[in-house]
């Protein structure tokens, strides 16, 4: 097996009695890329998407963040889609086995746009000289006490005109509506081949660990901090990415 490829994700395939709460450990890191693009719909289109937007944002001699970085999938399509701009990728992950398999991808990848990978949780980090931030699927994972304070951050860290991308699960009212929306993506599921065992453990595993809000409240939150503009550029089902400008 490459760097670059990963297992098939069966690791919610047999009864677990107790279910585990969800952890970004080896296991995981082990069957990320297939975990992820199974079960998150558009997860490719938003993925690409984050290098034209960087493409279009990033400035030379700025910094871009990539928050949550996990294996560096979008790390690597804003280093790809900046070359030659003197800018530095800052990817950060607080899970040291997801680093370590993100190191040796981005060893055997050909970007030549500078990375720094940083170990430490998002909400601790200096954020300064920015044209891009990036949370693709991070935010959700963050305490809820911590996220205003951690957009603020990111706020004051951006260039003017610079932009933060926030893709994230999200929530819907009334819970009829959140309903249908969580049993269509089910329905996805099941088409990329888990079971119901499967969408059922992992449903379980990631209660209370991944927490989504409501679009409403991104974009008030968004703008509280004084973004100029908020709004959603991509949905799927009860997953959507949005694009805020400083």
């Amino acid at each position: 097996m490459s760097n670059s490829e990963s297992k098939r994700d069966n690791l919610f395939a047999n009864p677990l009695g107790a279910v585990p709460g969800f952890v970004f450990d080896q296991a995981v890191v082990d069957v990320f890329p297939d975990m992820i693009s199974r079960s998150v719909p558009g997860y490719e289109t938003i993925i690409s998407h984050t290098g034209e937007l960087a493409a279009r944002f990033v400035q030379a001699d700025t910094n871009c963040y990539d928050l949550g970085c996990s294996l560096g999938a979008s790390t690597l399509a804003i280093g790809h889609s900046i070359e030659g701009r003197n800018a530095t990728v800052v990817a950060v992950d607080n899970s040291v086995a997801m680093l370590e398999k993100c190191e040796l991808i981005l060893t055997s990848d050909s970007a030549t746009t500078a990375i720094e990978l940083v170990n430490s949780d998002i909400c601790d980090i200096d954020i300064h000289n920015a044209s891009l931030v990036v949370m693709n699927f991070t935010l959700q994972f963050v305490p809820m006490e911590k996220r205003p304070d951690l957009l603020e951050k990111i706020y004051h860290g951006l260039n003017p005109g610079g932009c933060l991308i926030i893709s994230e699960k999200l929530s819907f009212e009334p819970e009829s509506l959140n309903k249908l929306l969580s049993e269509l993506h089910h329905d996805f599921k099941r088409g990329q081949g888990y079971s119901d065992l499967e969408i059922s453990q992992k449903r379980d595993s990631i209660e209370n660990v991944l927490v989504p809000e409501t679009l409403d409240t991104h974009i008030q939150r968004l703008r509280a901090c004084g973004f100029k503009s908020a709004s959603p550029w991509f949905q799927c089902f009860n997953f959507c990415s949005l694009v805020a400008i400083k």
